[in-house]
């Protein structure tokens, strides 16, 4: 009789160890994770630690990011049973990235790789390396101001929308305190979701948003979630996320139980938003949530669990016909959509895609990553935006204002105020200083009225300043950039300087530029001018060089000038003296064609080798260099100008 009483005690046990665990499942499938977890670890103590309650208990602290508890119970999980089901070692993953553990994380990839070849979550292996996690967790050369926003509450505030100065978000926030517990979420036990809209002003080149408050009550419903908007470029149609309710509010729910997310239309009357329509494409059966709308207002991109997607929650799209009707719902593809939750789509105005995703290289949890999906069918790259907009916790509904650089994200990240928090965003340009004097190369002394141009790499001109008497010029440029500084002053050969920007923010860059004189003593100063062999006809690089003449004598209109020739010893003195003097009157009427005045060339003529300056006389060796130095012509002012 004992033995049968001991028996029957044990029977009692398990049978009441099995109501537990179907209890947890319950609480489980309705979401009350706290409830639910607690009922497993009772379960625990009374039977075997089954695969299905050890993973259960991780999914039920992933579920509300408690990674470190998730973990735990994850890796009790794989240990104790090998071929486990690979979404749950996908899931100790990223709470192993989520810890910042990345060495183990790495290890647990190439598992899960091996075991799961065909799944494209994580791709590129050969790129999984600490100097990977290092990369996108730092924000070295990343130039972006966060604010916490002073909207945030202790509950949950995310998501943001902005549109004709007003900010569009969701919370749980509400002005009374709440009693009535219908009036809250069986969840958490917070209020249920509402769609809530603050205006923005600028103050001091700053954002200030006021008087936060729940859109009117057509749109937030009393006792289910909304959210998640979007609103044409004309402001006069929302589209946003509820629970699926009937026209009464009434929540509705499918065969299994569940009530799952749709996506509505509102269109606004007399400023309030009204004429609450079902979108055609919803299917109670699945989750339709996170619109938003191409530039163009005419395709809609959602997130969704249908069972036609490659994962969890695919993107989709789907057109917005003219006459208002709408397509069919497209996937967007495996390039976007993996094994994992891709959601929380945004589309910028330069058609860039915006989205969550818990799968490829990210930081843990949900990351955001960009796309050019939009713009291009070949080439397609998705990327992680990296620190600072990603973290090691669920970072999502990213939006931002491509026109000035500014937007939003929402995040459940360390030292916000609640649980989930709006941040506002303003991408800042690394900027550096170039600056500098400019001095007259032979005097050193400062320059005024010098004109200094800065030039990008396509040779556009992007600004000018003229010094004044200290010869100073500053200008204002980008990092990792090429540029060159031009320097320019009447009568002085122009000088100019190529250089690159660095990639640190608020460098200062010092670039004097030393400007050669055209006029000294008496001479206009040019390089030498030359001719082809045994010709007196004006080069390109000669014409060149004599629009300095041409400048210098057009900055001093009384000038009047004499022209030299002068040719090297090599060859019949009578032939040199013929060919110099065509090359000086070849050179004369060049600066006639240019519109010098006959009158204010004295003279012009050729010497050849008369007027040798150095040793190299005839029948003396010298070298090309020596020789060279006796080719010349000189431009001799001959009357007091100034």
């Amino acid at each position: 009789m004992k033995l049968n009483f001991t028996y029957l005690i044990l029977f009692f046990v398990c049978q009441f160890s099995i109501a537990q665990t179907k209890v947890a499942d319950n609480f489980f499938r309705d979401f009350n994770y706290d409830n639910a977890a607690e009922l497993y670890k009772e379960a625990l103590k009374k039977e075997d630690s089954t695969e299905h309650i050890l993973s259960r208990l991780g999914d039920c602290y992933f579920n509300i990011s408690k990674v470190k508890e998730a973990a735990f119970w994850y890796k009790k999980a794989i240990d104790k049973y090998p071929n486990i089901n690979s979404d749950y070692v996908y899931k100790y993953i990223q709470t192993l990235r989520a810890q910042k553990k990345y060495e183990e994380a790495i290890e647990f990839v190439k598992i899960f790789n091996k075991n799961n070849k065909k799944d494209r979550r994580i791709k590129d292996i050969e790129k999984f390396n600490l100097d990977t996690y290092s990369e996108l967790s730092s924000t070295e050369k990343v130039y972006v101001k966060i604010e916490n926003l002073p909207l945030n509450t202790k509950y949950s505030d995310f998501g943001s929308f902005e549109k004709d100065n007003k900010l569009y978000f969701y919370s749980t926030w509400v002005k009374d305190s709440i009693t009535n517990e219908k009036e809250l979420y069986e969840l958490n036990n917070e209020p249920y979701l509402n769609i809530f809209e603050s205006e923005i002003t600028i103050e001091n080149n700053k954002k200030v948003f006021s008087n936060a408050a729940k859109l009117n009550s057509e749109i937030n419903t009393k006792n289910d979630h909304e959210g998640l908007v979007t609103i044409t470029n004309d402001g006069n149609t929302m589209y946003f996320t509820r629970n699926n309710v009937n026209k009464k509010e009434k929540r509705r729910y499918n065969k299994s139980g569940s009530s799952n997310l749709k996506l509505y239309k509102a269109t606004k009357v007399d400023n309030t938003w009204t004429n609450i329509e079902e979108l055609p494409f919803n299917n109670e059966n699945f989750d339709f949530t996170a619109p938003t709308l191409t530039p163009d207002n005419k395709t809609l991109i959602f997130s969704s669990n249908m069972d036609s997607g490659y994962g969890q929650t695919d993107l989709y799209k789907v057109a917005i016909n003219d006459d208002g009707t709408f397509g069919e719902p497209i996937n967007l593809g495996p390039k976007i959509n993996t094994e994992g939750n891709e959601k929380f789509p945004f589309v910028a105005k330069d058609s860039t895609l915006y989205f969550s995703s818990d799968a490829n290289i990210n930081l843990g949890l949900l990351d955001i990553f960009e796309s050019n999906i939009l713009k291009t069918n070949t080439d397609i790259e998705v990327k992680n935006l990296g620190a600072p907009f990603n973290s090691s916790f669920d970072d999502f509904c990213y939006f931002i204002d491509t026109e000035t650089n500014t937007g939003y994200f929402s995040s459940n990240r360390e030292g916000g105020q609640g649980g989930d928090d709006i941040y506002a965003f303003g991408k800042l340009k690394c900027e550096q200083i170039v600056k500098g004097l400019i001095r007259d190369e032979l005097t050193n002394e400062l320059l005024s009225k010098a004109t200094v141009s800065l030039i990008n790499i396509d040779g556009k001109i992007l600004e000018r300043y003229q010094t004044k008497e200290d010869g100073y010029y500053e200008f204002k440029i980008d990092c990792e950039k090429t540029y060159t500084i031009l320097a320019e002053k009447p009568i002085y050969r122009p000088d100019n300087i190529e250089f690159e920007t660095s990639a640190i923010n608020q460098e200062e860059i010092e670039i004097d530029l030393s400007l050669k004189p055209l006029i000294i003593d008496n001479e206009i100063v040019i390089n030498p001018i030359f001719f082809d062999f045994d010709k007196s006809n004006i080069r390109p690089d000669a014409a060149y060089e004599l629009e300095n003449i041409v400048a210098v004598m057009r900055e001093h209109p009384k000038m009047v000038i004499k022209i030299e020739s002068h040719t090297d010893s090599r060859g019949n003195d009578s032939y040199n003296m013929k060919l110099s003097d065509r090359r000086a009157k070849s050179t004369r009427d060049y600066l006639f064609s240019r519109g010098i005045a006959k009158d204010r060339i004295q003279s012009a003529i050729g010497y050849g080798e008369s007027q040798i300056l150095n040793r190299c006389k005839n029948g003396v060796k010298c070298t090309d260099e020596e020789h060279e130095e006796n080719r010349r012509s000189k431009f001799i002012i001959t009357n007091n100008y100034k």
